[in-house]
């Protein structure tokens, strides 16, 4: 145990206050045969300088290829004001607000986000964060089935909500007697129709989940989905991309009283793609639900002295209350990305980020029209889209984007890898961060690669 940052004489004090001979006798209730003697599969420890450079080549291995990936995570400028604050000492090193006395700056910066994110949402209240956009997906379904008094311990999700999400919702969510019932979608719109709905009329269901945009990066009928939810005493769950609720309708808006709940991925919020992580996730809802909702809240109030202050007004988690009553088991938030968020937020403002939401809606439809107008591409479904589409090759895509890739180019996500009906198509995103050469590049490259298949086969 090398690593023990104390001396000989430090260990033997402490083993001796004790009453132990070593720090082995300390672990003696393991047995001998589960425990490992050798670390065989980490390498030979290596200097700060010989580390530093490893990386640097593993970065470099990387490369820096053109992407037109989405699918959940997504590339967007940062300036780079947000992790020059963020980074700081004060927000780098904070931790968990326990002492609001010594919290306030901490307490500040996630009030300042929660209400934000409630303006941003159209919703009443936001939490201090979760994990990431999928685990808050499952802790919006468990707060559903606490909520409804007369809990079916049943939820219907859109067929188009993102296959990952899905089965983190199952994996949560599912062990906890939940069943989970999908909502097939229309394959000419790439949505779900409403009409869908009608042979799930008078079934109990405590919520439906409702994707915008939805995997596809299609836009659903939100209003219609959210006044049949409400038509059979279901709630309504929002899974919302929040550079799009810059632009479009906000879940406190949908249909005649709103969503109920609302999550999602705040990664475009100023996080950077990160190898994929660490992001954070986003949780609103009515004040109704209020008591039911996981993490921690930072209120706003005012000291014996008529000074305004911070504190933790709600915290529903077994560390602060008792087991039984406890809202859920998360243990933390994702203070340095809510940071990181709030100050990404606060600089854009209400216009900026409805130039990002608008500028990435341009982007893409441009880089729709080009695509589509080379021979064996057309897009993939009817109905309108944020900032990601389908398109659909005359050929699998998957060898399609293995070329591309060789060209330094992620053209996309092959869908076939959730929807095998969809075995020609990939799903393209553009964001702010994509210029008209960048697009003319991947359509001559496509073009390329189909033409040279036409002629081969």
């Amino acid at each position: 145990m090398a690593f023990i940052p104390h001396t000989k004489d430090d260990v033997c004090a402490m083993l001796a206050e004790i009453g132990a001979d070593s720090i082995e006798q300390l672990f003696d209730e393991i047995p001998r045969e589960l425990r490992v003697e050798q670390l065989t599969g980490v390498p030979a420890a290596i200097t700060e300088m010989e580390i530093t450079r490893l990386m640097h080549a593993r970065a470099a291995a990387d490369g820096m290829p053109l992407s037109f990936l989405g699918a959940g995570a997504y590339e967007h400028h940062i300036p780079a004001a947000v992790w020059e604050i963020t980074t700081r000492g004060e927000f780098y090193s904070a931790y968990t607000p326990y002492q609001a006395e010594a919290s306030q700056g901490t307490l500040q910066v996630l009030y300042e986000y929660q209400t934000m994110m409630a303006n941003l949402m159209a919703m009443d209240v936001s939490n201090a964060s979760l994990y990431d956009g999928a685990s808050g997906l499952a802790e919006a379904c468990l707060m559903a089935v606490r909520a409804q008094r007369k809990s079916a311990h049943r939820i219907l999700v859109a067929g188009t909500l993102h296959p990952l999400y899905h089965e983190t919702i199952e994996t949560i969510a599912g062990m906890q007697d939940i069943e989970f019932v999908d909502l097939p979608y229309c394959t000419q719109a790439g949505q779900t129709l409403p009409e869908a709905l009608a042979r799930f009329d008078g079934q109990a269901f405590d919520a439906l989940v409702i994707p915008q945009p939805n995997f596809f990066g299609v836009l659903e009928n939100v209003d219609a989905l959210t006044d049949w939810a409400h038509s059979q005493d279901a709630l309504a769950i929002g899974v919302v991309n929040p550079t799009a609720m810059a632009l479009l309708k906000p879940p406190g808006r949908w249909g005649e009283t709103g969503a109920d709940i609302v999550c999602g991925e705040g990664q475009p919020l100023g996080v950077p793609l990160s190898s994929g992580g660490p992001y954070f996730g986003f949780l609103c809802c009515r004040q109704s639900l209020v008591r039911q909702m996981p993490g921690r809240l930072a209120g706003r109030t005012v000291d014996l002295d008529g000074r305004e202050g911070f504190t933790l007004t709600l915290q529903a988690r077994e560390q602060h209350i008792r087991r039984s009553k406890a809202k859920s088991n998360i243990c933390t938030n994702q203070g340095l990305l809510v940071t990181a968020a709030t100050i990404y937020m606060a600089l854009l403002g209400a216009e900026g980020l409805r130039r990002v939401a608008a500028v990435s809606h341009a982007n893409t439809v441009k880089l729709v029209a080009t695509l589509t107008a080379i021979g064996g591409v057309h897009r993939t479904f009817s109905a309108p889209y944020f900032h990601e589409a389908a398109l659909t090759l005359d050929r699998p895509a998957a060898d399609v984007l293995a070329q591309l890739s060789d060209r330094g180019i992620l053209g996309g996500l092959d869908l076939a890898t959730w929807f095998p009906e969809l075995d020609n198509a990939l799903l393209v995103c553009a964001t702010e961060t994509k210029t008209d050469a960048d697009i003319d590049l991947y359509a001559s490259a496509l073009g390329n690669i189909l033409t040279a298949a036409a002629e081969v086969a």
